[in-house]
């Protein structure tokens, strides 16, 4: 990034208790805000709602101005940064996102736009009721897509050159790169992501960053910080292979493959092979996992007669198909 500043107009869904439930940031700008005379139009007049709408919801204009290395300072400011991962102007971990859950509210998702929790089923009548006069809408219904503090990245945010097969599990704050394919099972959390081509069948969790010619087979997982792994920030490097069901608590680096159905985490033992020492019938060297974190050319299998994990030397990466990834 050129700047530790961002800035930029967004539109807020506000509720009668006067929270921000969400905020949508069309454009967003790297740098210091331009003075208050200097600045760009909104361009939300058509958009704007002083007044409450059937959910109990104002639209609102906010500028909103971000100092990236501190503390969120408010909902808007939350949303702004989880813009900038998803719009390819921050890379995961690149970003102070400490305390953003105490930041955002949790929110009731639904084809008509947020929705506070309290009161949801008296808010959905009064939706119900002002569409049921307009016969083109007389059957439609107020669809909860999900209750949480992040919405889908795709109603906020849509990158090119991505597919992505089931939108609900790509959160705000996803780092898609071109070329990136999700399929239908994949998932991305916020602060996460690729920086590549990269085909996405398992769960990139929170914090993760999978590099470019990768592949996450479909069941696999990788611990983030938000699922046991604390402050450690794993990781998959360049045309790596995470087989399917499987996972890992340490890095990848470049050129690794995991086996299906292998998970390996810090602690795990992990034997290294030696065609010489197996030869001779010398006992392998035995590692933890964690020292084996982030080291390129590795494969790692389960041996089908002793049970034992190991460790072999794997001199070249996978290559995905690009006919799939020229999206």
């Amino acid at each position: 990034m050129d700047s530790r500043k961002a800035w930029g107009w967004g539109l807020a869904s506000v509720d009668d208790e006067g929270r921000t439930l969400d905020v949508w940031y069309p454009h967003l700008s790297l740098g210091a805000a331009p003075a208050p005379v200097d600045r760009p139009a909104h361009g939300f007049d058509a958009l704007v709602r002083e007044n409450p709408d059937a959910r109990g919801v104002r639209r609102l204009p906010v500028f909103t101005e971000s100092s990236l290395d501190d503390e969120i300072s408010s909902t808007a400011d939350a949303y702004l940064r989880l813009h900038l991962l998803s719009m390819r102007l921050a890379v995961p971990n690149s970003l102070n996102l400490e305390g953003i859950f105490a930041k955002l509210n949790n929110v009731v998702w639904t084809n008509y736009g947020p929705f506070a929790p309290e009161n949801f089923a008296t808010r959905k009548l009064a939706v119900l009721s002002e569409t049921a006069s307009e016969p083109a809408r007389l059957s439609a219904d107020v669809t909860v897509l999900s209750v949480d503090k992040f919405p889908r990245m795709v109603d906020y945010v849509l990158p090119t050159g991505v597919r992505i097969g089931n939108a609900d599990r790509i959160r705000l704050g996803a780092h898609l790169a071109d070329g990136t394919t999700v399929m239908h099972e994949g998932f991305v959390n916020f602060n996460a992501g690729t920086l590549g081509v990269s085909m996405v069948e398992g769960r990139i969790s929170q914090g993760v960053i999978v590099g470019n010619g990768s592949d996450i087979g479909g069941g696999a997982s990788i611990m983030g910080t938000l699922s046991g792994g604390g402050k450690l920030r794993n990781s998959i490097g360049e045309h790596s292979l995470l087989g399917a069901n499987a996972g890992i608590g340490i890095s990848l680096g470049d050129n690794c493959v995991v086996e299906a159905g292998l998970y390996v985490t810090a602690g795990t033992k992990v034997s290294l092979y030696d065609k010489a020492k197996v030869a001779a019938g010398t006992p392998l060297d035995v590692v933890k996992g964690s020292e084996l974190s982030g080291k390129d050319n590795i494969m790692f299998i389960r041996n089908s007669v002793t049970g034992t994990i190991e460790a072999r030397t794997r001199k070249h990466g996978i290559e995905l198909n690009e006919k799939l990834h020229k999206n």
